[in-house]
């Protein structure tokens, strides 16, 4: 996976239900948008609100409506979720499998380097490793991803850990190899791109994929004109993921026409405040 790719959104009716028709819009309106590769069943998309049955349905979606690779989340606390999960992955026709860290209990190197091996060996795909410390409170560290990254079925990792120095102490350690090291944050997609990164996987390029993926463009030829066009986003980057979360990305992406659909439960919509702040801030984005 190379590039810029959005967790993408699951669409759900204003009663909870997976809107698949919703779904299969939104594949085309990013594609559309020049993306080069979609996540489904990942943070963004809800997925720990989804059933096994819907993960399984939404990812079987993407990938028959998608023209580009397909990235399907199917970690899970347990490692025999995590199989099950990734066999249905492969047997949808997914590219590769994006596997969270196991969550819930305290997990340390040895037992997260056991685990992740158990799923490279047995998975069909190609396996990425996710580490999102803010919602698992678990990091796989540069010692784990480099003695993971030898396995010949680790493909990459996604990191949001948030931290640009935690990025580059990785990606030193797996710099000599053909590990794909994709940022998680959009915030600092320049300068990840600079370290080392072979792409990011975006919330932000659910809303505005155009900007995302020329980010990633522009830092080839002219880096400086990637760092101010990421400077730019920052502040709606930051609205829709540590401040307003999903339901203030989906409500922004209806307002530029992406059929996002709704939260679902127990997330809520959006207060009048938090659609003020975002209306000024898609507005600000506008302009640029």
């Amino acid at each position: 996976m190379h590039g810029i790719g959005p967790p993408l959104v699951t669409p759900c009716t204003e009663q909870g239900d997976v809107d698949y028709a919703a779904l299969r819009e939104l594949v085309g309106w990013v594609e559309n948008r020049g993306v080069d590769f979609l996540l489904a069943c990942g943070s963004t998309s809800e997925a720990e609100l989804l059933t096994a049955a819907e993960r399984k349905r939404v990812v079987e979606t993407v990938v028959e409506e998608a023209s580009v690779p397909v990235l399907a989340g199917t970690g899970h606390p347990g490692l025999r979720e995590t199989l099950d999960s990734t066999a249905a992955a492969v047997d949808a026709g997914a590219d590769a499998a994006l596997v969270v860290t196991p969550f819930y209990y305290n997990h340390g190197h040895d037992t997260l380097v056991s685990y992740y091996r158990a799923v490279a060996d047995s998975a069909e795909i190609p396996v990425y490793l996710y580490s999102v410390p803010g919602y698992t409170d678990v990091q796989l560290t540069p010692k784990t991803v480099a003695e993971l990254a030898s396995h010949p079925n680790i493909a990459g990792m996604k990191d949001t850990n948030g931290s640009l120095g935690s990025f580059i102490r990785t990606q030193q350690r797996v710099a000599d190899g053909t590990f794909d090291l994709l940022i998680g944050t959009a915030n600092i997609l320049s300068q990840a791109l600079s370290a080392g990164a072979r792409g990011g996987v975006l919330a932000l390029a659910n809303l505005y994929p155009r900007k995302c993926v020329k980010i990633h463009e522009l830092y080839e030829s002219t880096p400086k004109r990637a760092q101010s066009l990421n400077a730019e986003l920052v502040d709606i980057n930051t609205a829709v993921t540590t401040m307003y979360g999903i339901p203030g990305l989906k409500w922004a992406m209806r307002q530029r026409g992406a059929p996002a659909g709704y939260p679902r439960s127990p997330q809520q919509p959006p207060d009048e405040h938090a659609k003020q702040h975002l209306a000024s801030l898609l507005a600000e984005v506008s302009k640029t």
